[in-house]
């Protein structure tokens, strides 16, 4: 990067940073600390909410989700607006009355300590390991600009978090959020007027959206049902709605974002506002990866994204190999690219026949692209077997990179950041407030003063954010960040939800039945998982439903077992 982006960058990142600090100057106590003492806005509740969910996986990933496999993501949000409502009548309203810290406290008045406490716990799994997935996101970013390993970057940008984080509490997560979101639509509107202004001269707007969709990546809607299938209509209405749910119902990074809200009112108008404008944003960010694919269909781009992996080849006895192969890539680009303008020729001629013919010659060029960058891949793990060949988080980062001009790449990579800051930040504290209310208030230190409380919440910020960091150097594993964050949260938020539910609507089983059900249904989402019987989505709705039956058989069992026999 060059001077001016790296001004721009240490600047925003700055600013930010002092400016939720001074913010939230004062806090002095546990309310503060964990809710904000209940003071904010509607507008506040609604932009912390969306950067808490819209992390820097959103905004490397997603593009580069696009970039592979097209827009059918943006359907796994088509849920969200209905959880929303369901969220708006039933939880919001429970959690404020009952003037709670984390959703889990209401879980023993309902049941019993246990089952608030395994609740409680398997958030903790789920939150922790998730967390350390987004503090590695921003890392890649540092180790393709400075050209070092993941390991230093995550170590730099996790320490960062939470030095803010344990400073500030949840206000400065909140007032910080407030900004990041502000400057992250004006950075994504910027990039997305970038692309197409990068497009040759020949090539509008229009025309490249008609190339990409001729090569798979406009279709955005699917009405199919497969069980197998990652994204369809119906696994983001029905098994979103129950992600979506679940996320915002029962996590505590979720729910302790609205319950900052001044008033139920405040909570209701902020969540709503974030059902209506989740979907449109992250259509725009998926749209923005598939204007970068009609870009590079016309501009090589590099036989691999990470820049990082590549140079390690470079430097090694195989360079002469790489050499070679990128030889052959460069021919094979030339020869996909006459094929490009000769669809794009077809497709203003309108001529059908022409179009399907182009067409099909253009996925035989293209496959042979891909069989050449799959020997530099091959070359890789020769070289070395634990390489990363997975560059799909890479792909907009290179793209920033390469061909944005100076200033304008230091303020996107800023926006990348200030996502990751957000999301870690509110995951850290949800992970510190659930640990200090549900586990050390309540079994450990039952009497302790508002003092000891708040050092103690400070002391866990800086263990789980090191136990994230721990997460994080292993995250390169897990491909795609954003598809791997979600599959993680659908092995438990299905449990999760059901254990709510059954809490909220049906008031005759008890503590008992819930908290075996729990037990027994986590282990069978889980076989289900292993076995990969089904799409990661639909794991919500079986996981709450299952658990709802086990638990209602369970109790019937109680019920039967514990009926005193008739006299004859």
């Amino acid at each position: 990067m060059s001077a001016i982006d790296w001004l721009v960058l240490i600047v925003t990142l700055f600013a930010i940073v002092t400016y939720g600090i001074y913010k939230s100057r004062g806090t002095s106590n546990v309310n503060g600390f964990l809710l904000g003492n209940q003071s904010l806005p509607w507008y506040h509740v609604t932009l912390s909410v969306m950067a808490t969910q819209a992390s820097a996986i959103t905004f490397l990933s997603a593009p580069g989700l696009a970039y592979s496999k097209g827009m059918s993501f943006v359907q796994f949000y088509f849920g969200l607006p209905l959880a929303m409502i369901v969220l708006c009548i039933t939880f919001v309203p429970i959690f404020h009355r009952l003037k709670v810290y984390t959703a889990y406290e209401f879980l023993e008045n309902r049941f019993d300590l246990k089952t608030r406490a395994l609740t409680a716990f398997l958030f903790l799994i789920q939150r922790g390991l998730s967390t350390g997935i987004t503090i590695y996101a921003p890392s890649i970013i540092l180790s393709t600009i400075l050209n070092i390993d993941t390991t230093y970057t995550t170590l730099f940008i996790g320490g960062l978090v939470i030095t803010y984080t344990v400073y500030g509490g949840t206000t400065a997560v909140s007032y910080t959020q407030l900004l990041q979101m502000a400057i992250i639509f004006t950075g994504l509107l910027i990039a997305g007027v970038m692309v197409v202004k990068l497009l040759p001269a020949n090539i509008g707007f229009a025309d490249a959206l008609q190339i990409a969709g001729k090569m798979g990546r406009t279709k955005a809607i699917d009405f199919s049902f497969d069980w197998n299938n990652q994204y369809t209509v119906w696994s983001g209405l029905i098994g979103g709605f129950f992600l979506q749910l679940a996320y915002f119902g029962t996590d505590q990074s979720q729910v302790g974002r609205y319950l900052t809200g001044s008033s139920v009112g405040q909570s209701r108008l902020g969540l709503l506002m974030n059902g209506l404008v989740k979907i449109p944003m992250q259509f725009l960010i998926l749209l923005i990866g598939v204007l970068v694919f009609a870009f590079y269909q016309f501009n090589q781009p590099p036989i691999f994204f990470n820049s990082y992996e590549l140079n390690k080849i470079e430097k090694s006895r195989y360079n002469q190999e790489l050499i070679k192969i990128k030889s052959h890539y460069a021919d094979a680009f030339i020869e996909k690219q006459q094929q490009i303008n000769e669809l794009n020729m077809s497709l203003k001629s309108g001529n059908e026949t022409e179009i399907n013919s182009n067409r099909e010659i253009l996925e035989r060029a293209d496959e042979k692209t891909k069989a050449i960058r799959q020997q530099a891949v091959d070359l890789m793990l020769k070289n070395d077997p634990k390489s990363d060949t997975n560059d799909n988080n890479y792909i907009f980062l290179s793209f920033v990179t390469r061909y944005l001009p100076q200033g304008l790449i230091g303020l996107l990579i800023a926006i990348v950041f200030l996502a990751s800051m957000g999301s870690t930040a509110s995951a850290l504290h949800s992970l510190t407030s659930t640990t200090v209310i549900d586990i050390y208030k309540r079994l450990i230190n039952k009497n302790g003063s508002e003092k000891k409380y708040l050092a103690v919440s400070r002391y866990l910020t800086v263990v789980w954010g090191f136990f994230c960091i721990l997460m994080a150097l292993y995250a390169s594993k897990l491909g795609n960040l954003i598809e791997a964050v979600n599959i993680l949260g659908s092995l438990f938020y299905g449990t999760i939800l059901g254990i709510f539910v059954v809490a909220f609507y049906f008031k005759k089983i008890g503590g008992s039945a819930t908290f075996k059900a729990a037990v027994i249904t986590e282990i069978i989402v889980f076989t289900l998982w292993i076995n990969n019987v089904m799409a990661f989505l639909w794991l919500n709705v079986v996981g709450c439903f299952v658990l709802v039956i086990i638990a209602y058989l369970l109790e019937m069992l109680y019920r039967k077992s514990n009926k005193p026999s008739k006299i004859l």
